[in-house]
């Protein structure tokens, strides 16, 4: 709880059974925590044996596709405040206090985690992605006239309900590149955001994205073709 408010944690899992029990652990260990749904977006096997041994509750998402899964995350959630985030090892569930405390004057709390000081050793953000990521989050801060933003793809965040339900219905993007939609949506209807430094940690285990020269270039086009292409185009709510 914080503040009387419940708050749930969304965990999208594909490729995380060596971590994501842990992960569980840490962010049930920070105190605060009082719900994590994890979302099988059809995991490897053994995933749901991890989930199991934890208090965390599974759900299954079959569509492929990280956007997908978080979609299913938040319907499935009863929190008042919904976190998302990665069972990968690479966030910290020390720094939910962070994105609660922000929540008490923000409705959307981003993590960042291109500040130096908080890139830990072997973490996976050399000069390709940090800066990649920091010049896309730049587009997206000029275009939208944002808040200041130097992540595009952290996938650590906070959103309260009342947002999310605003904000639910127009939501379209079910892969990788759902995060910068998300803050779009929140930028196109006025809302007041920010953005924050978090810990990033080494990955356990392999990315099935940023593991990959190739498809890290691939999600920044499309990141970038999505934040130019939403500039202009009139929201429409899905039937």
């Amino acid at each position: 709880m914080w503040r009387d408010k419940k708050v749930s944690v969304i965990f999208p899992t594909y490729n995380e059974k060596d971590s994501i029990r842990q992960a569980i652990e840490d962010f049930f260990g920070s105190g605060f925590v009082d719900e994590i749904i994890v979302v099988n977006n059809n995991a490897i096997a053994g995933t749901d044996e991890e989930v199991k041994k934890t208090q965390a509750k599974i759900v299954y998402e079959k569509r492929q596709g990280y956007g997908y899964a978080i979609w299913k995350g938040l319907e499935q959630a009863t929190g008042d405040l919904l976190i998302i985030s990665e069972p990968d090892g690479t966030f910290s569930g020390r720094d939910v206090i962070k994105l609660l405390a922000y929540s008490d004057d923000f409705d959307y709390v981003i993590g960042t985690r291109t500040t130096r000081e908080l890139i830990w050793h072997g973490a996976n953000m050399g000069a390709f992605l940090k800066w990649g990521n920091w010049a896309v989050a730049k587009l997206l801060e000029f275009l939208y006239n944002t808040t200041t933003l130097t992540d595009v793809g952290c996938t650590m965040r906070l959103i309260k309900r009342h947002l999310y339900e605003k904000v639910k219905p127009y939501f379209s993007v079910g892969t990788q590149h759902f995060g910068p939609e998300l803050t779009i949506l929140v930028a196109k209807r006025g809302m007041k955001f920010i953005e924050i430094p978090v810990n990033y940690k080494p990955r356990i285990g392999k990315s099935s994205v940023t593991g990959s020269f190739r498809k890290s270039l691939v999600l920044g086009l499309k990141m970038i073709w999505l934040i130019i292409s939403y500039r202009f185009k009139k929201l429409k709510a899905k039937q």
